[in-house]
């Protein structure tokens, strides 16, 4: 049965224009990907977590973190910290600079962040956790919203608590990866405890962990009760998938997947964009990522994935990274020839 679509979540005064959000994630929901998801059916997107440390914002990563340029809101900003003073600081700055919402990051299980007792080791300190959101809460006139995972470990799943203490302190949203810190991606999420804190508190809900098509995406929805999901690892090389994701939940049907030609023109559109944010030497070396998982996903075996990666991760250039796309659709056996011997396919 199709879910229905005619009370759809709200953060804050933003309604979202369907139940499939984005997650955050470093290294890859920079500005070109989050354009493109949200261009592909993403309700709403979330950026990649800026340090609550405003003294490290000179650095060009964060400041291209921090690019939201061009962008249509609600922007949406995910600062990261283990201190509540600071924490607030961050989002009023974060806010003077036109995001519109705040995200509070606890879900993540990193060991560089969690060392600095900030992303999910801060599910161990409820106090401190407490103290946080009251901080950043006060601090400013935009929802505030937080992701969470289900606990440290399976001994300390404290999500109903977390929560509670989130609505508590005003926070607009939730989001909940069904995982615990010490699992990080390993094994399964598990979705019960989702459920239950939805069954705990009145706001929003959203469903994180293991979403990788629209039929679970339906289920979890069916199962939990969240208000919307939140997909990461599995958009990426499949930003398709929030489309799928809203048009399932819609009308209880799949729809028909992308052609060939789309998915060149949005593996091309995606490869200047990467090009013209980031410069012709690090778009280059970030678009081999993003292509590799396109290429998970296109290439008919795993031995040609491997070949194919290695060889775009050879071109040096943007012209023959597009070439090499353009060559991939238009004659797929030359390039898997040219992988296999080693050729040039610019």
């Amino acid at each position: 049965m199709p879910i229905d679509a005619s009370a759809l979540p709200s953060i804050g005064r933003h309604r979202l224009p369907n139940r499939v959000i984005l997650a955050p994630m470093a290294g890859v929901t920079d500005r070109p990907f989050r354009q493109l998801c949200r261009r592909l059916g993403a309700g709403l997107v979330v950026g990649e977590m800026v340090t609550s440390d405003p003294s490290l914002w000179h650095t060009r990563k964060s400041r291209l973190r921090m690019d939201h340029r061009g962008e249509p809101g609600p922007r949406a900003v995910q600062i990261a910290g283990g201190d509540a003073a600071m924490l607030a600081e961050a989002a009023r700055l974060n806010a003077a600079q036109g995001a519109e919402i705040i995200d509070i990051n606890m879900g993540c299980p990193a060991k560089k962040v969690c060392n600095k007792a900030a992303g999910s080791a801060l599910l161990r300190d409820e106090r401190l956790v407490a103290e946080i959101l009251d901080a950043v809460v006060a601090a400013v006139n935009v929802p505030v919203t937080l992701k969470i995972r289900t606990g440290w470990c399976a001994e300390s799943r404290n999500g109903e608590r977390v929560a509670r203490l989130a609505e508590d302190a005003g926070i607009q949203a939730l989001a909940v990866h069904g995982r615990t810190r010490e699992q990080r991606y390993n094994g399964h999420a598990e979705y019960d405890t989702i459920a239950a804190i939805k069954a705990a508190v009145s706001i929003p809900v959203f469903a994180n962990g293991d979403i990788d098509s629209p039929e679970k995406a339906a289920r979890i929805i069916d199962y939990t009760g969240a208000d919307a999901v939140m997909v990461g690892r599995g958009a990426q090389g499949n930003p398709w998938l929030f489309a799928e994701i809203d048009h399932y939940l819609r009308h209880g049907q799949r729809l028909t997947a992308p052609s060939a030609a789309e998915r060149r023109e949005v593996m091309l559109d995606h490869l200047a964009s990467l090009h013209d944010f980031y410069g012709e030497h690090m778009g280059v070396r970030i678009a081999r990522k993003h292509l590799g998982w396109y290429l998970a996903r296109h290439a008919p075996d795993a031995s040609t994935v491997k070949r194919q990666r290695a060889h775009f991760n050879a071109l040096e250039s943007p012209r023959a990274q597009r070439d090499f796309v353009d060559q991939l659709f238009r004659h797929p056996a030359a390039v898997r020839s040219m992988t296999s011997n080693g050729i040039s396919a610019a």
